[in-house]
């Protein structure tokens, strides 16, 4: 771990338990804490689209998360399931390729199918969109980016892949990695790799670690990123007590919330962004909790 012992003194956790809440770091994101498009404002519009991605930008968020998994000809599309059969209408253009995942289908055969039309005819024809595509329409909003790398043990080396359409796209500068990306993943194993491949960027697990091993994590990653139902305010401050491997206190942005009261709960927790799938109704319940505390 950097910059700490392997084991938190009793001192240190002490002192994170008896921090207030307002004083949990927010570096995630110009708001505190800051509110993160899950899929895109993905309550509003067909998850992991660029129209998802559209319609958070056209709310004022500046964060959007998405999941990254590659083609049977080795192309990285946005899509959160590995099987296309739940957003799109694959079953009815290929009806005999069951159980449909997207592995086993190129990325020309993906492009075909429509998935917008499952959300709402006002999406009829939306693209699973390639995470080149996605990227740059990220960067078209001025936006940042929570990238998810999905299922990583079925696409041996996408984390090498990722990071190289990352760059050929111009998110691995210095002012992409320091500010506006975060690359994630519920493997420890895959977290690691984008590690210790690209150094600069920032990472996150998604998971509720044993305090105990966080020390170890703090050697990879820069977030937990819990789900909210596993969260207390002792847990976060534990994290919070951590340095990761850029010399800043470990950071946790939970999923997902999508209702006002819980938004308040997590924040009163100090967590350091909340991920959910309706970005207005989260940001808007935590300024009528700032405004009320003024």
């Amino acid at each position: 771990m950097h910059a700490r012992t392997v084991a938190v003194t009793t001192t240190a956790l002490m002192a994170a338990l008896l921090t207030p809440a307002s004083h949990a770091r927010t570096d995630v994101g110009d708001d505190r804490p800051a509110v993160i498009a899950h899929r895109g404002a993905s309550a509003y519009a067909p998850e992991n689209t660029l129209a998802a991605v559209d319609k958070a930008a056209e709310l004022g968020i500046r964060w959007v998360e998405n999941d990254v998994q590659r083609t049977r000809d080795g192309e990285l599309v946005v899509l959160h399931d590995d099987s296309l059969r739940r957003t799109t209408d694959v079953e009815e253009v290929y009806p005999d390729r069951a159980p449909w995942l997207v592995k086993d289908f190129t990325a020309a055969e993906i492009a075909r199918l429509d998935a917008g039309s499952w959300f709402g005819s006002a999406y009829a024809g939306a693209r699973v969109p390639t995470l080149e595509q996605y990227v740059e329409r990220v960067e078209r909003h001025d936006q940042k980016l929570l990238l998810e790398i999905k299922n990583p043990e079925l696409y041996p080396g996408i984390e090498q892949q990722t990071l190289k359409v990352l760059s050929n796209e111009g998110w691995l500068d210095r002012h992409h990695v320091t500010g506006r990306l975060v690359v994630q993943s519920f493997s420890a194993q895959s977290v690691r790799n984008v590690h210790k491949l690209k150094p600069a960027v920032r990472t996150g697990f998604l998971g509720t670690p044993p305090v105990s091993d966080l020390p170890a994590y703090a050697e990879f990653t820069d977030q937990i990123n819990p789900s909210y139902g596993t969260l207390s305010l002792g847990y976060v401050s534990s994290v919070h007590a951590f340095t990761g491997p850029h010399g800043k206190p470990l950071q946790v942005s939970t999923w997902t919330v999508d209702d006002a009261e819980t938004a308040r709960r997590v924040a009163g927790y100090g967590v350091d962004g909340i991920i959910t799938n309706k970005p207005d109704v989260v940001r808007d319940a935590l300024r009528g909790k700032d405004a009320g505390g003024e």
